[in-house]
């Protein structure tokens, strides 16, 4: 099968594309700008990693050009899916650059959706994110909860990518499944992130700042589960054609939520150090709590199978060997 898969060197692009890859009758064309939202050298060892394999392709291509992108569709033909998760991530930044998520999180998801259409592709897989729910006070947000309220410029351009997505599907028969991720760790991931920031703080004795005083909650997926939800979905166990409108959202997610506080405390354990720690309030654009509800996934044979220590323990590792 060949497969477009954009953000191939970011942090689920590059797990997922050694997934894919190891079946080896899967072609995987990889799409990645490579840019320097953070450390380059990072997705350099990611994408070394993977030109390891004969059947991958990649391509420096910012999504948001889109007679760039045409001719990579028209050079493979007959591509079967498009996995999207070229984006900008991460909400802090968005407050500070506005126009950068606008530019890749809209008008590229619209060239790659309808690159998608006019190119004929059997599914176009997408990702979206817990934070298009906001606030939402549900004990357990499902993917039928009320969405129009997020609270930051990236979940207002992860909830449109979702309306375009419906919007194709209705309108063209585009089969097409978004896939709302809930705070994604592991090993290889980015160094923004909580989970390398905390490590590399404590390792090195500089202080930790802990917003909303470390009361928020959040739904921690380790990047294994993430992935093989992602490839249940591939592997066409998910009932599309039978739907009036060929349309899907689902949550991945751990649906075992933890507070920040005892995430670092998991954290400290592992590294039998403890870390100097700076209280801070709550963030604009921070979402309190966030809690999957994974019912719909699951009936395609979703299980997330790891602990949140055992997660933690294997990222450290990671850590260790990547960072020495």
């Amino acid at each position: 099968m060949k497969i477009i898969l954009t953000g191939c060197a970011g942090f689920i692009g590059f797990h997922l594309a050694k997934k894919l890859l190891r079946e080896k009758t899967n072609i995987v064309i990889g799409i990645d700008n490579i840019d320097n939202y953070y450390d380059i050298k990072i997705k350099k060892d990611r994408l070394k990693q993977l030109r390891k394999f004969k059947n991958f392709y990649f391509y420096k291509i910012n999504i948001c050009k889109k007679n760039q992108v045409e001719k990579i569709f028209s050079k493979f033909r007959n591509i079967k899916l498009v996995v999207n998760l070229a984006a900008q991530a991460g909400v802090r930044y968005s407050l500070i650059n506005p126009d950068k998520y606008i530019d890749v999180n809209i008008n590229g998801f619209f060239n790659m959706i309808d690159l998608s259409k006019k190119f004929n592709v059997n599914l176009f897989l997408f990702a979206s994110s817990s934070s298009v729910y906001g606030n939402n006070k549900s004990k357990k947000l499902k993917e039928n909860d009320n969405t129009i309220k997020p609270i930051s410029l990236y979940g207002a351009t992860k909830l449109s990518n979702e309306i375009i997505a419906y919007t194709y599907s209705k309108l063209f028969k585009l089969n097409s499944v978004g896939l709302r991720f809930f705070t994604v760790y592991g090993p290889w991931g980015r160094p923004d992130m909580s989970l390398n920031q905390f490590v590399k703080n404590i390792i090195s004795n500089k202080k930790i700042s802990l917003f909303n005083r470390g009361d928020h909650i959040r739904d921690f997926t380790y990047i294994d589960d993430i992935i093989d939800g992602i490839n249940k979905i591939i592997n066409k166990k998910i009932k599309l054609k039978k739907q009036k409108i060929p349309f899907q959202i689902l949550n991945i997610s751990s649906s075992k939520p933890i507070k920040l506080r005892y995430y670092l405390n998991i954290i400290e354990n592992k590294l039998k150090k403890k870390s100097i720690t700076k209280l801070l309030p709550l963030q604009k654009g921070d979402i309190r709590k966030t809690h999957g509800d994974t019912s719909k996934i699951k009936k395609i044979g979703y299980r997330p199978k790891t602990k949140i220590e055992d997660g933690i323990s294997n990222f450290i590792d990671w850590y260790k060997s990547y960072y020495k």
